[in-house]
């Protein structure tokens, strides 16, 4: 049996989880660039790149070259856009833990602990587009602990937050590329409700979009 514990989230936590949730979010650039080439609109890009210069120059080189710094300005793209939501998350909610989650009504941050050391996250307050449901944010679980139950127990002390709490459902959003937790929030009983693109002009282009899921308690009884 995995040795760790689920408590609230204490100040002298706050540099772990800000540490935890940019890890977290890093790990799915290499998806999310994968995602991209994989898009039409970026294969004919390239396609038609590669061919206008070999067509035209006498080197192929130069083509090469050309799809080469094509494909380092999307991965750059995909890292600025990371970034920004990483950079306006911690200087949101995440600038202070205790400010937002723990001093207001129906709202609570958890750590998951194991050897002293602070190995997952997860947080829930009133969903602002769904009056009467809670959402679960900033799920996160240190890689080496993965799989030993840690993220179900995350996402148990949620829902059970939230029938305590008198609310009927939980909803959260996670991104397309976030295919393990997907299946995490689907085995925990999550229904996948709808998918929207990201509103951001570059996220639109590459058609990255997010998932809405909810849990309804009512039924999970």
């Amino acid at each position: 049996m995995a040795n760790f514990k689920i408590r609230k989230y204490r100040d002298e936590d706050s540099e772990t989880v800000k540490e935890l949730f940019t890890s977290g979010m890093n790990e799915h650039l290499p998806s999310s660039f994968m995602h991209v080439l994989k898009e039409p609109l970026t294969q004919m890009l390239l396609m038609c790149t590669f061919c206008s210069l070999m067509a035209t120059s006498q080197s192929f080189l130069l083509p090469v070259l050309a799809v080469t710094l094509l494909l380092a300005g999307v991965r750059q793209m995909i890292v600025y856009m990371f970034n920004g939501y990483i950079d306006a998350s911690l200087k949101n909610d995440l600038s202070d833990i205790s400010e937002t989650y723990l001093r207001k009504n129906n709202s609570c941050f958890w750590v998951a602990e194991s050897d002293g050391q602070v190995v997952g996250t997860v947080a829930c307050l009133p969903a602002e587009t769904a009056p009467g449901f809670l959402e679960l944010k900033r799920m996160s679980v240190r890689r080496s602990h993965r799989g030993k139950g840690i993220a179900k127990a995350l996402c148990r002390t949620v829902a059970d937050f939230t029938r305590e709490r008198g609310f009927s459902a939980v909803i959260l959003y996670t991104s397309m590329v976030a295919t393990d937790a997907q299946k995490l929030y689907e085995h925990m009983g999550y229904k996948k409700m709808r998918q929207f693109p990201v509103p951001e002009f570059f996220a639109k282009i590459i058609n990255f979009t997010l998932i809405e899921y909810r849990l309804d308690l009512e039924e999970e009884k």
